[in-house]
């Protein structure tokens, strides 16, 4: 990747400071390898369509108690867990009425 007059590889610092880029093929069915030195294995990722390109945040194992420390709640997971399903819910009829579906 060409980040201003520097030509960068898998794993090179940027001079935007710590940046890794790496130019991956997606194949027929939507398929991307990630390079093995950004160390992304065996887990689940939030993909975030944004415009023409992608943003890819790779999820911890738990991430409900990766956040119990830094994203405080007074409702509990189980009220959390209602509202979010809900909301989909509410949302995913909306869809479907827009287009006809129902």
């Amino acid at each position: 990747m060409i980040i201003g007059d520097k030509d960068l590889t898998v794993g090179q610092a940027s001079p935007l400071g710590a940046l890794r880029v790496a130019i991956v093929r997606v194949d027929e069915r939507g398929r991307m390898v990630i390079p093995r030195e950004f160390g992304v294995r065996a887990t689940r990722a939030v993909v975030i369509p944004a415009g023409s390109f992608f943003v890819v945040i790779p999820l911890p194992g738990a991430p409900h108690e990766k956040a119990g420390g830094w994203l405080p709640s007074a409702r509990s997971r189980a009220e959390l867990k209602r509202a979010a399903e809900g909301a989909a819910r509410r949302d995913a009829a909306e869809r479907a009425r827009r287009r006809g579906q129902l």
